[in-house]
Formats: structure tokens, sequence, C-alpha cells
């Protein structure tokens, strides 16, 4: 869940649940109004909704994970809402429980803006029919979570709605994976290509986006200096504006190298920028070099963007996803309400 401490309606209900039960059986969500800061009418108007689908479905009220994204501050509208849910509920599908041990895997998202996640990301279900325990299944979710949607920003704000929610049926018919074994080596590796897919698209969808940009940082002391870097350039507005006017400044990439709190040797950075067009060398050494500027035009112009970061203190590495800042960014955001 989300760690900004403004805490929508729909994540603290969500978080009382599993605290007093630890499981669910479906998720609920809507666009629209974030019902957040929304206070004591909030929170009833949010189980309210849950009771609306528990009726109708046989399910409990609390085995329900409600997810809400829109304006902050602004209260679900309850009439849309008891129109809406038989709607909802008659359109539901269904599928043969037993699926003869082959697993099925499936992850969605909603992105947009306001994306910079702190263990979540904005709205995010995933849902599988694998058999598999507590322990080793909140272990690799919160693995694959680290190393994929952690690792993306589209404008460095941390929503008051972020959830990312993981259900396991277990209908599959699988060996129960109970400990880390072959079976959760390989669901784990799975779910977190699985995870890095979306979280690409998470920030190719951002607001106002015209380019994914992918950060990748080598020879890094450790995990953690690798990730700081990497996000600190992704995070960086200077850098995000640079990429949607294709313009190779070196220098906006080491500013967010230099700042980001992590230690390492300035002098020994390289730069380079790659795409479907080709790579090319803007800093060596940490020192900005003489290029091709034509060259790197040609390959910042594309949709899909490396920045590459090669540092010289160790062999650590990490990837973090982000976006171009647009003027439509700025469009969509200036009037979000009006």
């Amino acid at each position: 869940f989300t760690q900004n401490l403004f805490k929508a309606a729909p994540v603290l209900v969500c978080q009382e649940i599993l605290a007093s039960r630890g499981t669910a059986r479906a998720v609920l969500a809507n666009s629209g109004q974030a019902n957040a800061c929304t206070g004591a009418e909030g929170l009833a108007n949010c189980r309210a909704t849950q009771a609306m689908v528990a009726g109708l479905t046989g399910l409990e009220a609390d085995e329900i994970l409600p997810l809400s994204t829109g304006v902050v501050g602004a209260h679900l509208k309850m009439d849309l809402w008891l129109d809406a849910v038989p709607k909802l509920v008659s359109n539901i599908g269904t599928r043969d429980a037993e699926a003869g041990g082959t697993v099925r895997l499936t992850v969605m998202a909603k992105g947009a803006g306001m994306i910079c996640p702190n263990m979540a990301t904005m709205l995010c279900v995933a849902l599988t029919d694998a058999k598999v325990a507590r322990d080793p299944w909140q272990a690799m979710f919160g693995r694959a979570v680290e190393k994929t949607f952690n690792r993306v920003s589209v404008d460095g704000d941390t929503s008051t709605n972020d959830t990312l929610a993981i259900m396991a049926s277990g209908y599959a018919g699988n060996k129960e994976i109970t400990e880390k074994n072959d079976d959760y080596k390989t669901f784990t590796a799975v779910l977190t290509d699985a995870f890095k897919k979306v979280a690409k698209k998470l920030a190719k969808d951002g607001e106002g986006a015209t380019k994914l940009l992918i950060c990748k940082v080598d020879g890094a002391k450790d995990d953690k200096s690798a990730k700081i870097i990497s996000k600190s350039i992704i995070c960086s507005s200077l850098v995000k504006a640079a990429m949607f006017g294709a313009d190779a400044n070196c220098g906006r990439i080491l500013c967010a190298i230099g700042y980001s709190g992590a230690k390492t040797d300035v002098k020994r950075i390289d730069v380079s920028y790659k795409s479907a067009k080709g790579e090319i060398l803007v800093c060596k050494d940490g020192n900005g070099l003489v290029f091709d500027e034509d060259k790197a035009k040609e390959i910042l112009l594309e949709d899909e963007i490396e920045i590459l970061v090669k540092l010289g203190d160790g062999n650590a590495s990490a990837e973090a996803y982000g976006c171009d800042l647009t003027y439509d960014y700025v469009k969509i955001n200036g009037d979000y309400r009006t």
C-alpha cells in the first residue's frame, strides 16, 4: 500500500481486512473519485460499496478489497454505484476450477499520473490459480515488487491510493509451494517478469507521455546504490524534459546522480543513450564529450530510450522506468478538476 500519510478510505479498509482475516476473494475498483481525505463519510461509503457487491454475490463484505482512483477529496457518487453494481455483477464470468496442473497468472494495472510508488503502484491486481502458502507467496511478491513497480516514476508523486493486491486461488492443482524450492524460484521469475512488463507499460502510459525511458545503471557498489541512482535519474524533471526535446544533455544525468545521495566515484562515470536508432556515448569518466548532435537527436526521437550509466564502484546493477515530461502533462494537470 501507499506510504503517503494521507491514506484513502479504500486503503484503510483493505488494511483492516488483511489485519483481521488475512485473505480476500474479490477486488472492487472504481475510477473518478479517489475517496481520499473524505473522513468518516468516505469510510462509510467505501463499506457500503462492499455491502452492495456482497449482497449480490454471496460473498462476505470483508472478503472484498476496495480500490479507488480519481480526484482526492471527492466523495463516491453513491447513486451511480447503486445503478452500476448490479450490471457489474451480472457480467462476472466463470471458468473451470481445476486446470490440470497448468498455472495461470495475470496482472492488470491502472496508470496515468501521480505515480512514484513506494511499496505499490497506483492500482494493480495480480491473480493466479497457483497453490502457494502464505509465507513464500508474500516473499516472492515482495521481491518482485521491489525490482519492478518500486522502480517506476511518472511524475515523482506518491498517490494517496496506491494499492497492489495479489491473490492466489489454488485452483490450478499444482503441488503447493511451501518453501523456497525450484518451483518457488520458477514462479518468482515469472512473477517478476510479468510485473516488469506491466511496470514499463505504466511508465509509457504516463499522462502526456510520448516516450518510455529505461535507466540502466551498472558498476554500482551495491544494489541499493544502483537503485537510488537509477530512480534519481528517472525522477528528474530536467532529464524528463530533455528526453521530450531529444536533447542529449549529459549534464542532466550527471546532476541527478550527484544529488541522489548514493556514494560514487564521479571520475569513473560513463553515460550513453540508446534506442532502435543506435547508441551514442556522451560522457566519459565524468566528463562531457563532443559527439554527433544529429546522431544523438535521431536516437532520442524514438519512443523508447535507454539511459545507460556505467559506474566504476563495483558489480551491482539496477533498472528504473519512467517517461518524458511534455506540454500535455502540464495541460492535463493544470485543469485536472475543471
